[in-house]
């Protein structure tokens, strides 16, 4: 009712942007003029925020009188338009939660959050028959050989065409480049080896392709975004 305002519209967008500035990796609540609490939790893939996911505004303590009546006094002053007498029956019918409710909530979000930044890496390596029938083989070639020292002129090779045409064809079709894609599949088998808790950080490194426990530590991090020895203990 009061965001039908440009004054009123104004705050509520203020929120938003508190919400989604110096964005880390943990949750954000902020509690507007009217007493309504949001939270956005960041969507990462990797290293890169893609979004946010939002609880809505709710109340988090019961409505008081002397509460609607600073917000009306509020209104009053910035010379917004409305019925106060509606306004304050919808303030008193908001949906109120506990601390408790809220928190849990808001962890319920963060588990989504996190789950849909796992699912976004195995999305981007699946092969998928619906590109060039090059592609769907230099795929396969990759998956079957990821552990191995292969490189873009070997999978140009084995599915017969030039390396420039490979690599021009590759990104259109995938959106990735071949090096962060065929990285991509590695760290992707890296998670799964790294629930066997019997195999070293260093083996499981090694055995994906990667050449150098550090590199392989910063690739996985920039992925994934955390270290193996985090991810390990999170799952």
């Amino acid at each position: 009712m009061m965001a039908r305002t440009n004054r009123v519209c104004a705050a509520c967008l203020e929120v938003q942007r508190k919400l989604t500035q110096k964005v880390g990796d943990r949750s954000r609540t902020v509690t507007c003029f009217a007493g309504l609490s949001d939270s956005a939790v960041p969507i990462r893939v990797g290293d890169q925020l893609i979004g946010f996911l939002q609880t809505g505004q709710v109340l988090l303590k019961q409505p008081r009188k002397f509460h609607f009546d600073r917000i009306a006094k509020r209104l009053v002053e910035w010379g917004t338009r409305v019925d106060l007498r509606k306004t304050r029956e919808a303030y008193f019918h908001t949906r109120v939660l506990t601390k408790n409710q809220y928190r849990s909530i808001v962890r319920l979000l963060e588990i989504f959050g996190r789950h849909l930044s796992i699912l976004s890496n195995q999305i981007a390596v699946e092969t998928s028959s619906a590109g060039p029938p090059a592609i769907t083989r230099a795929k396969q070639f990759i998956a079957q050989n990821q552990g191995g020292a292969i490189c873009l002129a070997t999978v140009a090779k084995a599915v017969n065409t030039s390396t420039f045409y490979f690599c021009k064809l590759f990104k259109r079709t995938t959106g990735l480049t071949f090096t962060d894609y065929l990285a991509r599949v590695r760290i992707e088998k890296a998670k799964t080896l790294l629930l066997d808790r019997n195999r070293r950080v260093s083996e499981v490194a090694y055995d994906v392709g990667f050449q150098s426990l550090t590199h392989f530590n910063r690739v996985f991090r920039k992925i994934v975004g955390e270290s193996p020895t985090q991810y390990r203990k999170q799952v």
